[in-house]
């Protein structure tokens, strides 16, 4: 999945400008008739969409739209999970707290049971009723092994539909901060359609024709685009107070910065979600383009990134050379010399900045690092790596020569220049670092395999607790494989076992949390089994041009999320769509 989206092509202004008057390319800008005259969109035709009627968006796929899956949450086409199917609650990271969605409410009706009370009057797109058998029968799909969510059934003995609209979880263990994420994250599927599904299908079956539940259901997709259509008859009106504006959400393809620019300024692209360098000139300049701040950084915070060293390879090994490695790093280069000031440098924590509250500033005076080269040195010099040979670069402390590789996959030009800066501050220190770029698929196989020194991640994005975080730096136990989690293959049963004690740990008691989260900052803060280095935005550009009511900092707007990033519209990117409104009604 690459949430991170990025264009490889440097952005300049003029070239903006140019690439806006000439089309940019070979995906045409959007058409349609004028308001008052619209006709009916054709499908066939991927310009007929009426332009006053059609939200048009760009930053997530970067192909042809794979499948209709929602168990593929990771590839399946945007808007599968969040626009058609959808989840039995959101959460909404201002509050700190779930909205219930699908389901009207949920309790512990004590330690290890949860009830869910479903809304009543909810269909899918085929007009049969939504019950507490397809939340069941999808929860229950779990117990394949390879659908991503399976795990959930090491500590969920049963869940069984009590009537048509309620539901009882039944738990051997109340994981309460993981249950939190699986009941916003789990798309339910219609039992009467997938029941009888082979595993092979169920995980990476196309599911051609999705019936769903949501607000839009599937109309027609193409090479480079995906359209919804509003549906009239959704539930969400009544229940939910909410009726979206657009008739059509068309998602496109990303290509090229020139044409995602150049569909952007001609008003033909309403949302971006894409990482554009320039992004600061824009909203600067005149274009009638905004971004969530109107200054830096711009963007809110989406995730961390962390240099990840591999604790299995000399002398990354050693925690004092991480320490020493973390205080070599001028990140404030990164964050003006690289981003423009689009990004902020991380808390030494790595805790997204809507996670403050969890972290402990006393652990982080005592423990914390930033750049200072001279007490890199002497960290290095005090655990034994010194300059033997005397060409300004430490040596093991049996003499061998260091020299690491920094990986970033080729293309990712704002990585890639990032690396650059972080072997040469590290080269300031004596630490020799080269960049390397292999293609993204050779560094996926190189990262999950354990064949790397130190790569560049930041796979968690932000969720309802720090316990996400935490199980991806941590989780135990080292696989041959690591494909998703703790690529360092750093192993300390004490913090594997604080982060599934603060997995138990109710959502609601935050000094419970507190508690724990602060010995697991400890831990990390002492070892550095990653070095937490700049929080990635949440990359949005907007056009008022159609649509107003962006959400932005300042009085008077929405407050949520306006991604479209898969897993994102459960965070408040539905909840955007639904708040806009025509800006020439």
């Amino acid at each position: 999945m690459r949430n991170r989206a990025r264009f490889l092509v440097p952005l300049v202004v003029a070239g903006l400008v140019a690439a806006g008057c000439t089309g940019g390319g070979a995906t045409p800008a959007p058409q349609g008739s004028a308001a008052g005259s619209a006709p009916a969109a054709n499908p066939a035709n991927p310009n007929s969409f009426p332009r006053n009627e059609t939200l048009y968006t760009s930053g997530t796929q970067w192909g042809p739209p794979a499948n209709f899956n929602p168990i593929r949450e990771w590839d399946s086409a945007t808007g599968t999970k969040g626009l058609a199917y959808e989840t039995l609650f959101h959460f909404d990271p201002n509050a700190g707290k779930l909205t219930p969605w699908l389901a009207e409410s949920g309790t512990w009706s004590d330690d290890t049971t949860y009830q869910v009370k479903l809304r009543k009057g909810v269909t899918w797109t085929d007009n049969k009723p939504f019950t507490a058998k397809d939340v069941v029968f999808t929860f229950e799909l779990g117990k394949m092994k390879t659908i991503p969510y399976a795990n959930i059934w090491n500590w969920l003995k049963s869940v069984e539909a009590v009537d048509d609209q309620t539901v009882k979880f039944t738990f051997s263990k109340a994981n309460y901060q993981e249950w939190d994420f699986n009941l916003y994250s789990r798309a339910m599927v219609p039992q009467h359609l997938w029941e009888g599904r082979s595993e092979e299908d169920v995980l990476n079956g196309v599911n051609e024709n999705p019936v769903s539940t949501g607000a839009y259901k599937y109309l027609s997709h193409d090479q480079d685009r995906v359209a919804w259509v509003k549906r009239d008859d959704w539930w969400g009106k009544a229940a939910l107070g909410m009726d979206p504006k657009p008739k059509y959400i068309v998602d496109i393809v990303n290509s090229s910065n020139e044409v995602a620019m150049g569909l952007l300024l001609q008003k033909g692209l309403d949302l971006s979600n894409n990482f554009l360098p320039g992004a600061a000139n824009l909203v600067k300049g005149n274009f009638g383009i905004t971004t969530y701040y109107p200054e830096p950084p711009y963007m809110l915070s989406a995730n961390t990134a962390w240099l990840v060293p591999n604790t299995k390879k000399k002398p990354l090994d050693d925690p004092a050379f991480r320490r020493a490695l973390a205080s070599s790093i001028d990140t404030k280069k990164i964050v003006e010399g690289v981003y423009g000031n689009l990004v902020k440098a991380s808390s030494p924590t790595g805790l997204l900045p809507q996670w403050d509250k969890y972290i402990d500033q006393n652990v982080v005076s005592q423990n914390g690092f930033a750049y200072d080269k001279a007490k890199a040195k002497k960290l290095l010099a005090d655990a034994g790596y010194k300059d033997r040979d005397g060409d300004g670069m430490v040596e093991n402390k049996d003499g061998s020569k260091i020299n690491l590789s920094l990986i970033v996959p080729s293309g990712w030009t704002d990585w890639m220049e990032a690396i650059r800066v972080i072997a040469a501050s590290a080269k300031d220190s004596g630490i020799a670092i080269t960049p390397d770029f292999p293609d993204f698929n050779a560094l996926v196989e190189k990262r999950g395999a354990g064949r790397f020194d130190l790569v560049i991640n930041n796979e968690r994005q932000l969720s309802s607790s720090p316990w996400t975080y935490y199980d991806y730096v941590f989780q135990l136990p080292i696989q041959k494989v690591q494909n998703t989690v703790n690529f360092g293959r750093y192993e300390n049963k004490k913090a594997w076992d604080l982060v599934q004690q603060l997995d138990q740990v109710k959502t609601d008691d935050l000094e419970g949390m507190k508690k724990i989260t602060s010995q697991i900052q400890k831990i990390h803060l002492e070892e550095m089994p990653n070095i937490p280095l700049w929080y990635n935005g949440l990359w949005s550009q907007v056009s008022g041009g159609v649509w107003k009511n962006w959400p932005s900092s300042a009085p008077g707007t929405p407050k949520s999320a306006p991604a479209m990033w898969r897993n994102w519209l459960e965070l408040g990117g539905f909840e955007t769509i639904a708040r806009l409104q025509p800006a020439n009604p």
